[in-house]
């Protein structure tokens, strides 16, 4: 097995993006360099994927399948609505990209891993939670107030698909009165496991993921949640994150690792306790007068218990649905 070796003390002087006291909002690490094209080219990206996704699935199951699967012919229509969304989402942005004279990126090929019904609308919430994080998470970095408002006005999109898929799949169409931004990075380690192949004209996004032999690869290496965790999760809940097929570890063999679940008014940390194929921890509660950890959340692994950047996170996100 592969070994990733950590230094807190590396991660803490690395770190960029500590909130200043008494601070309401926790601002996350900009990206150094980035353009307003890069990030439309960034959505582009995440459009594409959620554009083929719901075109493959409908073409996939029938409105007699989503029947047969307990959801009735106003879901399986407000799905094709959705879907269709997804497509016009695609036309805008890559209309907006050529208008400013940048190249748009092209539609890759992708594994989604859907076998049914119910697997392809658990993926789909999944999607649209994730794009709602990542258009929240790149608009600080939008420099026109024009792309800054085509993009929140996709966000509200993406943020009722989302809640509609969620209410239909018996959970809180809203868990939490806050969203959770995700830095580029995260969001493109959470999407490349579904991204197979790219065309190489397409250009390269200012992201650590590594855009080579027209693959996507991780960001930060991929931490899962276990299939054995309890189904209903809360704060005190212990859950196991799995590091498959590699050994997470400090630099001096002893200092501890934890899991920091992201939230917009900074991430919670939790010590992790290294197990069997990964880390168990117990998720932390929120404290008082901050946004609680809620919905689909997000956690990494990290050498660093005082902030959350790009250059602390060592593994994930990890989504963890927290009741």
């Amino acid at each position: 097995m592969k070994s990733s070796i950590l230094s807190a003390a590396a991660f803490a002087a690395l770190a960029v993006a500590v909130p200043t006291k008494n601070a309401l909002l926790y601002v996350r690490q900009a990206v150094q360099g980035i353009t307003d094209a890069d990030i439309l080219n960034y959505a582009l990206t995440l459009e594409h994927l959620e554009d083929k996704f719901y075109r493959e699935g409908l073409s996939n199951f029938t409105q007699s399948d989503f029947a047969n699967a307990g959801f009735d012919a106003t879901f399986y229509n407000n799905l094709k609505t959705v879907s269709s969304d997804e497509t016009t989402h695609v036309s805008f942005l890559t209309a907006a990209l050529k208008k400013a004279g940048a190249t748009p990126v092209s539609e890759c090929t992708y594994a989604f891993g859907v076998t049914d019904v119910k697997t392809f609308l658990a993926t789909a919430s999944i999607l649209e939670g994730v794009g709602v994080t990542a258009y929240l998470g790149a608009a600080a970095d939008i420099m026109s107030k024009t792309y800054l408002t085509a993009a929140g006005s996709i966000l509200t999109v993406e943020s009722r698909h989302s809640s509609y898929l969620r209410s239909n799949l018996k959970q809180s169409p809203f868990p939490s009165p806050f969203d959770v931004p995700l830095s580029l990075n995260e969001v493109f380690t959470l999407a490349a496991p579904f991204i197979k192949s790219c065309p190489s004209s397409d250009p390269k996004l200012p992201l650590k993921v590594r855009q080579t032999c027209k693959l996507y690869l991780p960001a930060f290496p991929t931490l899962t949640a276990s299939p054995e965790n309890p189904e209903n999760i809360t704060s005190g809940t212990k859950i196991t994150l799995l590091t498959p097929g590699y050994t997470l570890k400090a630099a001096d063999g002893h200092s501890p690792i934890f899991g920091a679940f992201i939230t917009v008014t900074g991430p919670v940390f939790a010590e992790a306790t290294p197990v069997d194929g990964g880390f168990s921890l117990t998720v932390p509660t929120a404290p008082e007068g901050t946004a609680p950890i809620a919905g689909q959340s997000y956690v990494v692994l990290t050498a660093c218990n005082e902030t959350v950047s790009d250059n602390t996170v060592a593994a994930g996100p990890a989504i963890v649905e927290i009741a």
